[in-house]
């Protein structure tokens, strides 16, 4: 019998890549009882997009989000259902060098989530997931509904949902993915968490060279490489000072010091 770990495990070279590789029955046996995690991760890798997770079963139910979440009801997110991932995978921000996902990932947010409806995998099968989320940026009434799509891309193999926000007193046509684009783990943006590992170290997978995406990676990189240059740069030599040196008196006191004693006249 197939385990919802198995596709996550085989698309990876865990002796190259950082990722966990996760055991599922350890982590629901940890997890028992516990409030359900939730996070979101900012994922730079041939396209930007935000990879949307919520605990259930012991792994992390996945959906990949082009343009990341918005917080006004009128706007549906597309979220492309992927691959479960480990319970684990929910703290991790860093580099993947090479391979399946390569990329700057950032932790962009986490917290708990509760769905509304008790029995999970019933809801999921019928295509409609009806949740309340409680992070740093995200909160209130959401909700995901799985479609078949539009266009030339209509089909009917389960991955394409839609990201919704339930109109309550967290919503609002602020676009929080621009006013809040750090990391919530350590409040660094893409060059920071690049400059932490090395610049050179992303070496497949890139987005093109051409287009949006690659000249925000070449602009990533430019950036990381003068963080890492600074921080590796010796500080400049001290001049010190000599008994020739001369130094200007002030013109006056300091503030108490031409008070007159206690006692004095």
């Amino acid at each position: 019998m197939a385990k919802r770990l198995d596709e996550y495990q085989r698309k990876r070279d865990f002796t190259k890549s950082p990722e966990p590789a996760g055991d599922q029955d350890k982590a629901r046996k940890a997890r028992t009882g516990k409030a359900r995690f939730f996070c979101v991760q900012k994922h730079l890798a041939s396209h930007l997009h935000y990879d949307f997770r919520l605990e259930h079963d012991g792994v992390l139910l996945s959906w990949a989000v082009p343009k990341g979440p918005s917080l006004d009801p009128k706007t549906k997110r597309l979220a492309m259902h992927v691959e479960d991932h480990p319970i684990e995978y929910g703290t991790f921000e860093g580099v993947i060098p090479e391979g399946y996902g390569a990329g700057i990932v950032m932790l962009w947010d986490e917290g708990t989530w509760t769905p509304q409806s008790e029995d999970v995998d019933a809801a999921l099968a019928k295509g409609d997931l009806k949740f309340t989320l409680d992070g740093y940026k995200l909160k209130g009434s959401w909700v995901l509904v799985r479609t078949r799509g539009w266009g030339n891309n209509a089909k009917n193999d389960g991955k394409s949902w839609l990201l919704i926000k339930h109109r309550d007193d967290w919503a609002g046509d602020l676009d929080i993915t621009t006013f809040a684009p750090k990391s919530v783990k350590s409040d660094q943006d893409f060059p920071e968490i690049l400059a932490s590992e090395s610049p050179d170290i992303w070496r497949t997978n890139r987005p093109a060279e051409g287009g949006e995406t690659g000249a925000m990676l070449r602009e990533i990189i430019e950036q990381a490489a003068a963080l890492k240059a600074s921080r590796t740069a010796p500080a400049p030599a001290r001049t010190r000072a000599t008994s020739r040196t001369k130094t200007s008196r002030p013109s006056r006191k300091p503030d108490g010091a031409a008070r007159k004693k206690r006692g004095s006249k």
